[in-house]
């Protein structure tokens, strides 16, 4: 992988860098795969309990690399001998799937945005579960300034239901830049900190995280990702209901109950 590097924090706390600062760590081939394969393999890995995502150097992620001359059909899997109509749609879900990848791991990703995140960039980090930005980051829609529609990448699906309807196309039609204090007015961020503080920031929130069960960290996400399109609040219950019953059984309850009468962190019980 030449294009990320990927460092253990702290005990279950892998974080993922975009490593292309020359360009931003604006998204080609290369990087979108290694993205992939390093979100497949961290999924898959029992001793990994949080992920960070950020970005090397002065960017987040510029979005798709638009100067990238070696793009083309058989750069990507699946697109040998393909004509340029098709080896672009490969390319648009090649992209697609890196989102998909990082929105549906088990293990929640928190986006530490050091500094622009537009584009496919602002896609990524839209897909993570907990946004903390630098007073340097910058964030933008920027996919119309193209020419193209600003529903792109999962853009027009996550960027309402996180800072509202109105507000989503007011952004995405325009395609305008907003600052790290906007986006945290908007609630597109929990949290805004100074630049050299930002990884700790993310990895205090990862240690707290990391510090509950690995079925409620887990069956949160879960029922999180499920239940923002739950028909209504009925079959949203269904799916906490059968959730917390699982629960009862992991043995987590009793030990945090001994926990709490020993005055001491509860040893979670393994899987």
């Amino acid at each position: 992988m030449n294009t990320i590097t990927i460092e253990q924090l702290d005990d279950g706390i892998q974080c993922i860098n975009l490593n292309r600062p020359d360009s931003l760590n604006a998204l080609n081939e290369a990087l979108i795969g290694d993205l992939l394969e390093a979100f497949t393999a961290l999924n898959n890995d029992r001793k990994t309990r949080v992920v960070i995502l950020t970005g090397a150097g002065k960017g987040f992620c510029a979005g798709a690399d638009l100067k990238n001359s070696s793009a083309g059909p058989g750069t990507i899997p699946g697109t040998d001998g393909m004509g340029q109509l098709g080896y672009t749609y490969k390319f648009q879900e090649y992209l697609a799937e890196l989102m998909l990848a990082i929105h549906e791991c088990d293990k929640p990703v928190i986006a530490a945005v050091n500094g622009a995140a537009v584009g496919g960039g602002l896609a990524l980090t839209l897909a993570c579960d907990i946004r903390i930005a630098s007073t340097a980051a910058r964030f933008g829609s920027v996919f119309i300034k193209t020419g193209l529609s600003s529903c792109d990448v999962g853009t027009s699906y996550f960027l309402p239901r996180l800072v509202g309807a109105s507000d989503a196309a007011e952004l995405m039609l325009t395609g305008r830049i907003f600052d790290a204090e906007e986006a945290k007015t908007l609630r597109l961020t929990s949290q805004t900190v100074a630049p050299e503080q930002l990884l700790e920031s993310a990895l205090e929130k990862a240690r707290m995280i990391a510090a509950n069960a690995e079925y409620g960290v887990w069956m949160t996400k879960k029922g999180l990702r499920s239940n923002i399109d739950a028909p209504g609040l009925r079959q949203a219950m269904e799916l906490e209901n059968r959730t917390q019953v699982l629960g009862c059984f992991t043995g987590c309850m009793e030990e945090a109950m001994q926990a709490f009468q020993e005055k001491r962190a509860p040893q979670w019980p393994g899987l």
